[in-house]
């Protein structure tokens, strides 16, 4: 069972902490292909927030291809990702990323190293 915590003194929008959240459930396979997730409602009792910010959450997740909505199951995992889509919005994204360690002298070898360190923590379902 995904176990979600919002961070209400973060910077970072509540609506993309769940989608976060939930993506790294999925890699870390705590949830998998075909579970459903919390309704709305529940979902926006449970942890304490709107309904509308958890129905964004889930309509984000969506449109990027994690989840479907289902009338009866409600929000289901349902991979429908385009892998050179998603390769193209990594490359924008560690393009930053790597700037920013340039900038604060990491090393290539210091990337390598986290990149796997993050991949196996992935595959040992952490």
């Amino acid at each position: 069972m995904l176990l979600l915590e919002v961070d209400f003194n973060s910077d970072e929008a509540i609506y993309v902490q769940l989608c976060n959240q939930i993506i790294l459930g999925i890699a870390t396979s705590v949830i998998r292909e075909g579970d459903s997730l919390p309704s709305v409602r529940q979902l926006a009792d449970t942890i304490g927030v709107n309904m509308h910010t958890v129905n964004k959450a889930y309509s984000v997740l969506k449109r990027e291809g994690y989840i479907s909505l289902d009338k009866r199951r409600g929000a289901v995992i349902s991979l429908d990702i385009d892998k050179i889509e998603e390769l193209e919005e990594m490359r924008r994204q560690l393009r930053i990323v790597l700037a920013r360690g340039c900038c604060k002298n990491i090393t290539r070898q210091e990337v390598h190293d986290l990149v796997d360190e993050i991949f196996d923590d992935y595959s040992s379902g952490i």
